[in-house]
């Protein structure tokens, strides 16, 4: 459950390909949420209920969730990260159906294992959800402590990649925000910014991500350019390939067919369109709480092709070979843990990264104005 993997060779290529011509995703454009003004009240209907949302229900949102933030701040870090997981406990006793989620996805992922080992990880990642959301007030705060963060290979990695475009592929383990705090002393780094849906929470979450040095890259369409910029500037940009979009797990694919819908297919785009060498890394949380271990994977260039864009396929399946290793062996700390695999049972409800669109199977629409998808 907690050993570190060894990584697939990047030359060795995967021979799985998918049965039908993959699907692609469709670009889309992000557009943040205007605030109403003084027309919308007078207006009345749908446009005077927005304003009243917006301007007071909102702000009261808005003051609560700054009130936590800046309260746990008051907190020592292992208060703060052991309130979370009592409180993650807590909640999930009242969401049983979430629970049963997990069961399901490892009894298809580790099969391996036994019930006892099954529920060891459950219990572990239900700690683990609520310490991310609680260590959020003290993520900046590790680079004071260097005991609370152990890097190991980074220095060597971005020796080996000076002078070149870099795509760290990271993966929503332990707590992937305390990358920023790792990379941050070696290189210049970008990272897509999905900002949560409630105002006071994206601008914690701004503020927080560029306190640690990391620069922000809108999502969507506007993002995919600004990333192949900063690439062919030589930059270094943050991907995960491992998310969930409408609470359906779409990467890693444990062993489902392969698509193109996904971070994998964007971030093999790019690093073809800009000869960007790929650097895996993941943040393991230690026993003792909030203390974390950042490792990076084997970095390596994808393999060269004859024709522009034949191998995407076979890029894809590179990727998803190099981190789904990772993540199985690390399932007690990963973020998407309760999120459904396609056609497990249960019912589909909106969860991390829910937008609108088609039902189960149908095609995926762009986020409306002011979504939010966990893409990034």
């Amino acid at each position: 459950m907690t050993e570190r993997p060894a990584a697939p060779s990047p030359a060795a290529e995967p021979g799985r390909r998918p049965a039908k011509r993959p699907a692609k995703r469709k670009a889309w454009t992000y557009i943040r949420a205007e605030a109403p003004g003084i027309p919308d009240l007078f207006a009345g209907g749908a446009r005077r209920k927005r304003f009243w949302k917006w301007w007071l229900w909102d702000s009261l949102d808005d003051a609560g969730d700054l009130a936590v933030h800046f309260g746990l701040k008051l907190l020592p870090m292992d208060a703060a990260s052991d309130l979370g997981a009592w409180l993650s406990r807590r909640a999930m006793r009242r969401n049983p159906r979430k629970v049963r989620i997990m069961r399901a996805n490892l009894r298809r992922i580790r099969p391996d294992l036994d019930d006892a080992a099954r529920e060891e990880i459950v219990r572990r990642n239900i700690d683990a959800q609520g310490r991310v959301l609680t260590e959020f007030s003290h993520i900046n705060g590790l680079s004071e402590g260097p005991d609370r963060l152990l890097i190991h290979g980074l220095a060597e990695a971005m020796a080996a990649a000076e002078g070149r475009p870099v795509i760290m592929l990271g993966m929503h383990i332990g707590n992937w925000e305390v990358g920023s705090v790792a990379v941050a002393p070696y290189r210049k780094a970008f990272t897509v910014n999905v900002p949560p849906p409630r105002r006071a929470r994206a601008w914690i979450a701004e503020r927080v991500r560029t306190k640690a040095r990391m620069g922000l890259v809108p999502p969507g369409r506007q993002g995919a350019r600004e990333a192949l910029r900063l690439l062919r500037q030589g930059q270094g940009v943050v991907f995960f390939c491992d998310e969930a979009f409408r609470n359906e797990i779409r990467g890693p694919f444990f062993d489902r067919p392969l698509h193109l819908e996904g971070n994998f297919a964007v971030v093999a785009r790019l690093a073809r369109a800009t000869n960007a060498r790929i650097c895996p890394w993941y943040l393991r949380r230690r026993d003792d709480g909030f203390r974390f271990d950042f490792r990076i994977l084997p970095n390596f260039d994808l393999p060269p092709e004859t024709v522009r864009g034949d191998r995407l396929i076979e890029d894809v399946a590179l990727l998803n070979s190099v981190i789904e290793p990772v993540i199985k062996a690390n399932l007690d700390q990963w973020y998407f843990l309760d999120n459904h695999l396609p056609g497990a049972p249960g019912k589909r409800k909106r969860g991390k990264g829910a937008g609108r669109g088609a039902g189960k199977g149908g095609p995926a629409a762009p986020p409306q104005r002011g979504e939010q998808t966990a893409e990034t």
